[in-house]
């Protein structure tokens, strides 16, 4: 073989193992770019969860305190009937 054929091999094959680092550099960065939005997202789905679950809770207890007056209000008509009865 001629030197000039061992050198044009010898860059080519260093040219060939820069270009799968830098591909493989690439890839790993997209990758963990995704996984920071990936993250992201789940971090925005959980704080709407958490609000979605605040409201609700507001809600509740809002109910609970009409029923117990109701409640009260109900034991009150039933004392009134069985003092006219």
């Amino acid at each position: 073989m001629s030197e000039g054929l061992l050198v044009f091999l010898a860059v080519a094959g260093l040219l060939s193992v820069i270009l799968v680092v830098v591909i493989w550099q690439l890839a790993s960065t997209w990758r963990a770019k995704a996984a920071l939005v990936r993250e992201g997202e789940y971090r925005r789905l959980g704080e709407r969860a958490i609000a979605g679950n605040e409201a609700t809770l507001h809600r509740l207890d809002d109910v609970a305190s009409r029923l117990a007056e109701v409640q009260a209000r109900l034991s009150a008509i039933e004392k009134s009937l069985t003092v006219i009865e």
